[in-house]
């Protein structure tokens, strides 16, 4: 099964990054922190419901792996099951667009309820996927290589979804309505399935009979939550670090309107900033990817939550609008870190049958903190003003990384010294 794995590798890692490319690409052209929302925005003035969209999506992708988990780990080919199921993560944007389509005829308000149902069923289309699309990974790249290539893929992802983001614009600008923004979605559909095709190129190893050597859980998946819970310490703190680590990066959401509303920074400098903070994820994905390979994972976690706490503590410092960006630069590289060698990290966790619950468990049991924490960012932005924001997500920044350096160990260094 190894040599079958490097012998694919090159294969494997060529479409796979081409897959994230294009599905990059929809993203930007139909992205669910700027794009949907300026859609939903045609139809209410409500904030609330606005800023549902980017709640429900993150909701959606973290709240269903877990229970996908037993499911997965029974499967002895998870390819099919991944191009079955991503399906519904890609499908609700061709949905969007004939919701677009058809708006002047069916009105604002079932437009809202239809777009609604579909932006739920994209987030959870995306959770089902996630646990077995990592599974994937795992089997198709080599653990020494998972930091590199995720770092690749995200770096060709955020490339083209800039390049769609600025597509998106011009569309919005030039079509006329109600087909702006359904040809925005029409196109994302489009990129949506080439990057599916990409995808379906992939060459999934065949196990082995000699390698089932473990036997079947048969026991409720909630047992084996709780026995991993009691049991793994070293997991238990990585979930901790991960769900203070979302408290650590509150700050982020408020950053541009801090610098516009305090600092005084134009539009076009907001511009400049967003482009900046692109660039900088773009180069710091394979960067810290391959750092993490060849140093440590755990360690680069450490300093993803460092630089997080950095950002906000600047944040509170600088006072011109022009030395703010050294604030984009630190959050871009601190949120690479948390998503890229954080997903990475948490693949290593726990044997192949135990895999898939343990990958369930990183991101279903932190799904609350996503959620809270830009909502406890706002209320301390609104009871107390944005600099107590900020302090609180430097401290619970440090937390994390404190937590990370003193009660974390890299489990992939711990599986090469002691092999299972």
């Amino acid at each position: 099964m190894q040599n079958q794995v490097h012998k694919d590798l090159k294969h494997n890692i060529f479409f796979n990054i081409f897959d994230g490319a294009f599905f990059g690409f929809a993203v930007g052209l139909a992205s669910y922190t700027t794009i949907i929302p300026l859609f939903v925005a045609t139809m209410t003035n409500s904030a609330t419901l606005i800023g549902l969209i980017p709640a429900i999506h993150n909701m959606g992708w973290q709240l269903p792996q877990l229970l996908m988990a037993k499911r997965i780990s029974k499967m002895e080919h998870i390819k099919p099951t991944v191009m079955m199921l991503t399906i519904h993560e890609r499908a609700p944007i061709f949905a969007l667009a004939l919701i677009g389509l058809l708006l002047p005829i069916i009105g604002s308000t079932s437009g809202l309820i239809l777009t609604f149902a579909v932006l739920i069923w994209q987030g959870l289309g995306a959770g089902i996927t996630a646990n077995a699309w990592q599974i994937m990974i795992t089997k198709i790249i080599p653990g020494d290589l998972r930091a590199t290539f995720f770092g690749g893929q995200s770096a060709a992802a955020n490339l083209l979804a800039s390049l769609g983001a600025v597509l998106a614009g011009i569309m919005l600008k030039e079509i006329a309505p109600p087909w702006d923004f359904a040809s925005c979605f029409f196109v994302a559909s489009g990129l949506y399935v080439i990057s599916w095709f990409f995808l379906k190129q992939t060459r999934e190893p065949v196990k082995q009979l000699e390698t089932k050597t473990e036997p079947v859980q048969t026991q409720p998946l909630w047992n084996d939550v709780i026995d991993i819970l009691k049991t793994d310490i070293v997991f238990r703190s990585f979930l901790i670090s991960r769900f203070v680590s979302q408290f650590g990066m509150m700050a982020f959401a408020f950053y541009t309107v801090f610098a516009v509303k305090h600092l005084g920074m134009n539009t076009i400098t907001v511009g400049i900033m967003t482009s900046i903070l692109m660039v900088t994820q773009v180069v710091a994905n394979p960067l810290l990817g391959r750092i993490a390979d060849k140093w440590s994972r755990k360690w680069v976690l450490v300093l993803g939550s460092a630089v997080s706490a950095l950002s906000a503590i600047l944040a509170l410092l600088i006072k011109q609008p022009d030395l703010f960006v050294l604030v984009f630069i630190l959050m871009g590289i601190g949120g690479t870190a948390f998503w890229t060698i954080g997903l990475t990290i948490s693949l290593e966790f726990g044997t192949e049958t135990q895999r898939p619950t343990y990958i369930g468990m990183a991101n279903t049991l932190i799904a609350p903190s996503a959620i809270l924490a830009p909502l406890f960012g706002g209320f301390l932005a609104d009871s107390f003003g944005y600099p107590v924001t900020f302090m609180a997500s430097a401290i619970f920044g440090v937390i994390s990384m404190v937590t990370l350096s003193l009660l974390v160990k890299d489990p992939h260094r711990e599986s090469i010294k002691y092999p299972k």
